[in-house]
C-alpha cells in the first residue's frame, strides 16, 4: 500500500508539471510590419513650380523603403489652383521600386497643383505623398 501512494504521488506531480508548461516559443503566426513607405521624385520638384515644356510631364519615382511583399498604389491628382478643379488623375499599381508617373493635360500658363501618393497595396495607414505647383510654360 505504501509503494501504491508512492507511485501514486509521484504521477500526479508529474501530471502537474506536465500541464504547467507555457509555450514562450511564439509558435502563433506574427505579421511582419511593413517600413514605412518613403520615395523621391525627379526632377525634384523642390519648393517652385515645375516648368513642364509640355502637355504632359514625367516623373521617376524611386522607393527607398522597402517595398511592400503585395506592392503599392500610386496616385496622381493634378488640380487647378484658380478653381480647384481636377485636370488629371490616374491610380496604378507596381511590383518595383522605380516607376515612371505622367502627369497630363498640362495647359499652358494655368498654374496647378501635383500630387504623388503612394499607398502600401496592403495595409492604407501605410502611405507617403508629395505636393507641388506644375504649370506648362
Amino acid at each position: 500500500m505504501k509503494n501504491s501512494l508512492k507511485f501514486l504521488f509521484s504521477f500526479l506531480i508529474m501530471i502537474g508539471f506536465s500541464c504547467n508548461k507555457t509555450d514562450n516559443s511564439g509558435g502563433g503566426v506574427t505579421t511582419p510590419t511593413e517600413s514605412a513607405i518613403a520615395f523621391t521624385v525627379n526632377p525634384d520638384p523642390g519648393i517652385g513650380v515645375v516648368a513642364a515644356l509640355s502637355a504632359t510631364q514625367d516623373f521617376n519615382l524611386t522607393i527607398s523603403s522597402k517595398l511592400p511583399t503585395a506592392g503599392i498604389k500610386i496616385d496622381l491628382v493634378l488640380t487647378k489652383d484658380l478653381d480647384g478643379s481636377t485636370v488629371f488623375s490616374q491610380s496604378l499599381t507596381s511590383l518595383s521600386s522605380n516607376i515612371t508617373a505622367t502627369f497630363q493635360n498640362l495647359v499652358s500658363g494655368v498654374i496647378c497643383t501635383g500630387t504623388i501618393t503612394i499607398t502600401s497595396a496592403t495595409t492604407s495607414s501605410n502611405y507617403s505623398s508629395k505636393t507641388f505647383k506644375i504649370a506648362k510654360k
